[in-house]
């Protein structure tokens, strides 16, 4: 892990001109000397994927299901030294980091599983008329060389998630990993330089978002862009990314509904999980609790209990659940949001303080909806509680948001249910569980400021892939030979 590392380029490590040291956000010790990768740098890597975009387009679906699946293999060999990785450069509870090595394995294999069920379908040209005596089918290409940018907080699986269905759909890949977490990203290079993947389909280039993710965005020999990040920069991308093809992942302000006739036990440590898990530092984190007034009393008094039972400290440790924020300047931004939504009448029920880089798991009674900590993403160890008095009031403050990733709602009422599943204007509604939810085949992406596009392998490979119709004309005759 320590050392000085090295561009992947072209299926080769390459000495940078540049490196910052990487160090971990519990400790603040060094990890690695990370390469900061210039203009000319990064068109190397450009040029490398856009020579393997033409190998990687020839390839059968069989050799890139292969190696997708030797992948699989590889890195289910290696899941301890993969979790050990990410807890060291993320800060993620050495628990959490397994569950994303796993998570990360089942990703490369529904894409090695993906890669052999591209296809295309055949129509019925004479449905209209003028269609007679011809046949027409789809097939669905790979775009060439795509650019992926990922964050810091699922630096594996997230990275799985653009890398996986890019090879299985036949493109080529440059990748700029979160710079606080570029060493999960190299591990994966070797994973698939040893797995046979042929020179420049995938490039790991690290640096600045204005060096290194300016090039990829705008070069139009990129031609499409998977990132997930904030809209801010989402944003930015969209606009400078021209025609490409662009699959935004921008976040959200998850909520919850807690109806009134659900069984708090059954729930709770659910719902706690879900606000805290890797320091609510996830896009479907839960933010927001609308609790009916029936039982707001008691589900605060549980939930406040539980968290009280959360072990808080370093993320190499086994018992460990909640640790560092990934920067400073996180935990001081957390805590000013915190304060702001406390001069605005909150109640701080737990928490509201950090340890260093760790803030303590926070939970906030009678938020104002105005406040930061309601309508903006904390991505940080913070819940709010709030207090309706129906299902109706509760998906009218989730809508009256600028995000629309996912929402959850408990209910035993199946009106309630299926009213919320229809109103609710988010990418994905989970019933009767947190909006915390994913497996890695579903669909998963949001509305308004949440993004657009979709992942999970199948529909993500959808995203990477372009659809030519080829049609046949049955009436012309040649002569013979």
């Amino acid at each position: 892990m320590s050392g000085r590392k090295k561009l992947f380029i072209d299926g080769r490590w390459v000495e940078a001109q540049n490196y910052e040291s990487l160090k971990s956000p519990y400790s603040e010790e060094t990890i690695a000397e990370i390469p900061q990768a210039t203009i000319l740098e990064t068109e190397s890597a450009i040029a490398a994927a856009d020579r393997a975009a033409k190998v990687m387009a020839a390839m059968s679906s069989h050799q890139r299901a292969e190696i997708l699946g030797k992948v699989t293999s590889l890195l289910t060999e290696r899941a301890e030294e993969a979790a050990r990785l990410i807890a060291a450069e993320a800060a993620k509870p050495l628990a959490m980091a397994r569950a994303e090595v796993q998570r990360t394995i089942m990703t490369y294999k529904f894409s090695s599983e993906e890669a052999r069920r591209i296809h295309g379908e055949q129509f019925a040209v004479d449905a209209a008329p003028g269609g007679e005596n011809r046949t027409a089918y789809t097939v669905r290409e790979p775009l060439g060389a795509v650019g992926a940018i990922t964050p810091f907080n699922f630096p594996m699986n997230l990275v799985a998630h653009k890398v996986g269905p890019a090879i299985a759909a036949g493109n080529s890949v440059v990748l700029k990993p979160a710079s606080q977490t570029p060493l999960s990203s190299f591990f994966v290079a070797e994973l698939f330089a040893e797995a046979g993947l042929p020179d420049g389909a995938l490039n790991v280039v690290t640096g600045s978002g204005r060096t290194v993710g300016d090039k990829i965005v705008t070069d139009p020999r990129i031609k499409a862009v998977t990132f997930t990040g904030s809209p801010e920069v989402g944003m930015e991308i969209r606009s400078r990314a021209g025609l490409k093809r662009a699959t935004l992942e921008l976040g959200s302000n998850s909520a919850l509904i807690v109806d009134r006739d659900v069984d708090i036990d059954e729930i709770i440590a659910r719902c706690v999980i879900s606000s805290f898990s890797f320091q609510g530092q996830v896009c479907i984190s839960l933010q927001r609790i609308y609790v009916h007034e029936a039982i707001y009393d008691t589900f605060v008094n549980k939930f406040v209990e539980t968290t009280h039972k959360l072990t808080i400290g370093d993320p190499l440790d086994e018992r460990t659940d909640l640790s560092a924020l990934i920067s400073r300047k996180d935990v001081e931004r957390t805590l000013s949001w915190i304060e702001e939504a406390k001069q605005n009448g909150a109640v701080i029920a737990t928490g509201g303080t950090a340890e260093r880089n760790i803030v303590l798991p926070t939970v906030l009674l009678g938020v104002d909806p105005k406040t930061k900590v309601s309508c903006q993403e904390a991505f940080a160890p913070v819940v709010l509680i709030n207090k309706v008095k129906s299902v109706e009031e509760a998906v009218n403050y989730i809508n009256d948001s600028r995000f629309g990733l996912q929402a959850g709602i408990y209910t035993s009422n199946m009106h309630n249910a299926f009213s919320a599943a229809k109103t609710l204007h988010v990418g994905g509604v989970m019933l009767n569980d947190t909006p915390s939810f994913r497996v890695d085949q579903m669909p998963y992406g949001g509305v308004k400021d949440s993004g657009m596009g979709r992942e999970g392998v199948k529909y993500a490979v959808e995203e990477l892939t372009e659809m030519k119709l080829i049609v046949i004309n049955h009436n012309i005759t040649h002569a013979r030979q």
